[in-house]
């Protein structure tokens, strides 16, 4: 596996974990209401900044596991996995804000609209790195 296929799967993986933390805890917020948790900006702030040392921390482990790797700039296989997963990612981030958007004009709860469309941008992030490792495995 290459530094980048690397770097997908922790990347991937730490999102994946973060978007359940998150809503996992709006979920708690939300369980003695009759309604969605409205958004929370410390709870939003937690989850960056987790997001963030975790993906230091996570790139740290590759590199350290293969030094001679972890400097190595993109190639042209590099360039084309990372163009086609974007497109991938903007097409899922696309049709998700359109299906949140579609939803609040349903019923008109901004709660459900900031935490779908936060959603949507986990998912398509996620969706990225999946795209990227596939690509990586099919030899693209």
């Amino acid at each position: 596996m290459s530094f980048h296929e690397k770097s997908a799967w922790v990347m991937g993986l730490i999102m994946i974990a973060g978007m359940a933390f998150y809503f996992r805890t709006v979920a708690a917020m939300s369980e003695g209401m009759e309604q969605l948790a409205p958004p929370v900006l410390p709870l939003v702030i937690v989850y960056i900044v987790v997001i963030v040392i975790l993906s230091i921390l996570g790139h740290i482990l590759i590199a350290v596991s293969r030094p001679s790797e972890a400097n190595d700039a993109m190639d042209e296989r590099d360039k084309l996995v990372a163009a086609r997963a974007g497109n991938i990612a903007g097409l899922v981030l696309g049709m998700g804000l359109i299906s949140a958007l579609g939803g609040y004009l349903n019923n008109y709860d901004g709660n459900q609209l900031f935490h779908a469309a936060f959603g949507v941008l986990m998912v398509s992030q996620i969706a990225e790195y999946a795209a990227r490792i596939v690509y990586y495995r099919a030899g693209v």
